[in-house]
C-alpha cells in the first residue's frame, strides 16, 4: 500500500473556507457578538471562517459572489430573511452552500429549513453540516426562496419597509391599521391552464410553508419538490380576517374554506391596476403583470430537513 505523504494528509484535513456574511442592522437589536460566537462555537477543524459586514442594500449578493469567487464551500448568512435572499442569491446554482445564522424578526426560511433560532446551536449545526438542495423562484425576475405575494402582503411589505420598528408586535400593529383602509384589487391568475379572475385580498406564492414567525401560508408546501403552492385568498372582511390570522397561526388555513391553493411551476398574474407585491418580505414595487417561475434544486443549503436531497 503506498504510503500517505505529510502534504497528503494535510490536504484532506485542511479546513474548508467559510464566509459569514453579517446585517448589523438585522432584526431586533441586541448585545449579542456574532464574531464571538462564532469564534467560540464553530469548529475552525471543519471550517476556515472570514466575516464581512454589510454596508447598504445589495452588499450582501456582491459579497457572496466574491466569497464564491474566492473558493468558499459555505457562505452563511447572519441576519433576517432580507438578508438570506440576498445571499441566497449570490450562492444559487453555484458549488457553495448556504448557511444561516437566523437573527432577523420573523426567520421564515430558517423556520422551515430547521435552522435552530439560538446561534450557538445554529453554529453546531454547521459544524455537523448536512447539505441539502432546495428549490428556489423568481417573481418578475427577482428571486425569493421563501414566499412571494400580491396584494395585501406586498402593501404590508412597502410599509413594513418604511419603518423604524421591528419584532412581531409591531409588525401585527401594522397589518392591523393597514387592512382597515386596503381595497382588494381584481387580477386574473393564470395557473395550470385556467384563468381565475377575482378580487384577490392575497395571492401567495410559497416555495417554503411560513411567512416567518410561525405564520404559515402553505402549511403543505414542500421546498424539495419542484412545484410552489399558491394560495389565493379573495377579499375578506373583519370577521373573515380574524378567522384567516387564526389559521396562518395554527396551520389551518389549508383546510379553511377562505383560502385556495394550487401547486405549479409557473403562474402568470394580471390586473388592470399596478399592485404592490414583494418577494421574501421585501418590497419590490408595483406591476400590473406578473410572472412567477419555479428552479428546481437550485440551491445548497446546509439544514435539518428529513431527507437528504
Amino acid at each position: 500500500m503506498a504510503k500517505t505523504t505529510v502534504q497528503q494528509m494535510e490536504q484532506v484535513t485542511a479546513p474548508e473556507k467559510a464566509y459569514f456574511i453579517l446585517n448589523p442592522k438585522s432584526g431586533v437589536q441586541s448585545s449579542i457578538s456574532v464574531p464571538d460566537l462564532i469564534a467560540e462555537h464553530l469548529d475552525t477543524a471543519r471550517w476556515s471562517p472570514e466575516i464581512v459586514l454589510t454596508q447598504h442594500a445589495g452588499h450582501a449578493t456582491d459579497l457572496a459572489r466574491q466569497a464564491v469567487a474566492a473558493g468558499a464551500r459555505l457562505v452563511v448568512a447572519v441576519g433576517g430573511d432580507g438578508t438570506v435572499n440576498e445571499v441566497a442569491r449570490g450562492v444559487k446554482d453555484t458549488s457553495a452552500a448556504l448557511g444561516i445564522l437566523p437573527k432577523g424578526s420573523g426567520n421564515g426560511l430558517a423556520r422551515h429549513l430547521g435552522i435552530p433560532l439560538v446561534l450557538p446551536q445554529a453554529l453546531a449545526l454547521l459544524n455537523e453540516p448536512t447539505f441539502h438542495h432546495i428549490d428556489s423562484c423568481t417573481i418578475n425576475g427577482h428571486p425569493f426562496f421563501c414566499t412571494a405575494g400580491i396584494g395585501f402582503d406586498g402593501l404590508v411589505s412597502s410599509v413594513f419597509a418604511a419603518s423604524t420598528k421591528r419584532g412581531l408586535s409591531s409588525y401585527v400593529q401594522l397589518v392591523v391599521r393597514e387592512f382597515r383602509n386596503f381595497k382588494s384589487e381584481t387580477a386574473t391568475v393564470s395557473i395550470n391552464g385556467r384563468d381565475l379572475t377575482s378580487d384577490f385580498f392575497v395571492v401567495a406564492f410559497a416555495n417554503a410553508s411560513q411567512y416567518g414567525n410561525n405564520a404559515y401560508i402553505a402549511p403543505n408546501a414542500d421546498i424539495q419538490d419542484g412545484l410552489m403552492d399558491v394560495c389565493l385568498i379573495r377579499h375578506v372582511g373583519v370577521a373573515e380576517a380574524i378567522q384567516l390570522g387564526f389559521g396562518l397561526m395554527t396551520k389551518q388555513i389549508a383546510h379553511s374554506n377562505l383560502a385556495e391553493f394550487h401547486t405549479c411551476s409557473t403562474v402568470q398574474v394580471q390586473s388592470p391596476e399596478p399592485q404592490y407585491f414583494h418577494a421574501d418580505g421585501e418590497f419590490m414595487g408595483q406591476a400590473t403583470e406578473f410572472e412567477v417561475k419555479m428552479y428546481p434544486k437550485s440551491l445548497e443549503v446546509i439544514a435539518s430537513l428529513g431527507a437528504k436531497a
